[in-house]
């Protein structure tokens, strides 16, 4: 047996020409990222996520600020940007220098522009089963589940990880699509007693092939989201010899990734579209 694997890509070229499609139609859409310092894997996420914006026609922006640059200074930036009229989305790239409190930067975005989803009143609308605006991984996961016809409605879901960004987003999605969902974390006891029930499992753990073969159900569908670059080149979070076991898998490269930028610029366009009042944002 060897699982059909689901790739990114060609789901992702489809979303960013609607995405391209649709910023023709409208004649802008504003897309601002901004980094603070200069850590290098924040440096590549910036710029494929710049150079994504700008082939599919958005006024993108790229705000570059030192390292040393202050939470005010910062709070102030990103005041400017909410009242700019012209930027329908703000991106404020993770992780920020540890002088800088995240929650508090999350929480100075304007919701309708907050293009991560990661604003509490965005998380507390997901958290509510009304999704407003939700992190672009967890919504490409979705996506590529979709694509493949992959049966959610009473599955059983192991997401193996916790954080804001995928983890939790992403089990909340599954929910709401009647899967029944286990969350697991480094305190969870016995792993694989979980993960070898699950129908669907998505690993997001940023740790280098954690989730082995004989971890994975027989026949399930294992999504990986780890990205994780090592001498040997970039591998997930689970051993590709669990393509053997699964019925379905992503490949790292190529599976989740794609879909990630490409969410994210759809995200931008339900930004704009919050913006012109042709969807009502709660509040």
């Amino acid at each position: 047996m060897s699982a059909t694997l689901i790739k990114g890509k060609p789901i992702a070229e489809r979303i960013r020409a609607e995405v391209a499609e649709e910023v023709k139609a409208t004649g802008h859409i504003g897309l601002v990222t901004v980094l603070v310092g200069d850590d290098p894997a924040s440096e590549v996420y910036i710029r494929l996520k710049h150079k994504a914006a700008l082939e599919a026609g958005f006024d993108a922006r790229d705000v570059r600020l030192p390292a040393e640059t202050s939470e005010d200074d910062l709070l102030a930036q990103v005041a400017v940007l909410n009242a700019d009229q012209e930027i329908d989305a703000i991106l404020v790239q993770l992780p920020l220098p540890g002088h800088i409190d995240e929650a508090r930067i999350l929480r100075a975005i304007a919701p309708a522009k907050d293009v991560d989803g990661l604003h509490p009143v965005n998380a507390g609308q997901l958290f509510l089963g009304k999704p407003t605006l939700v992190g672009a991984t967890p919504v490409g996961v979705m996506a590529m589940l979709r694509e493949h016809a992959i049966e959610i409605d009473g599955a059983r879901a192991v997401v193996i990880g916790r954080s804001n960004i995928v983890g939790k987003p992403m089990a909340h999605l599954l929910m709401q699509a009647n899967a029944t969902v286990t969350i697991c974390h480094s305190h969870t006891r016995d792993l694989p007693r979980h993960t070898l029930e699950a129908d669907i499992l998505v690993a997001a753990v940023g740790v280098p092939m954690m989730v082995s073969p004989d971890m994975v159900k027989t026949g399930g569908v294992v999504i990986d989201v780890g990205i994780n670059r090592t001498e040997a080149g970039l591998v997930g979070d689970v051993d590709p010899g669990a393509a053997e076991v699964a019925a379905f898998m992503t490949p790292v490269p190529g599976g989740v990734g794609p879909m990630t930028i490409a969410c994210l610029l759809q995200n931008a366009v339900r930004c704009a579209r919050y913006r012109r009042g042709e969807l009502a944002y709660p509040g």
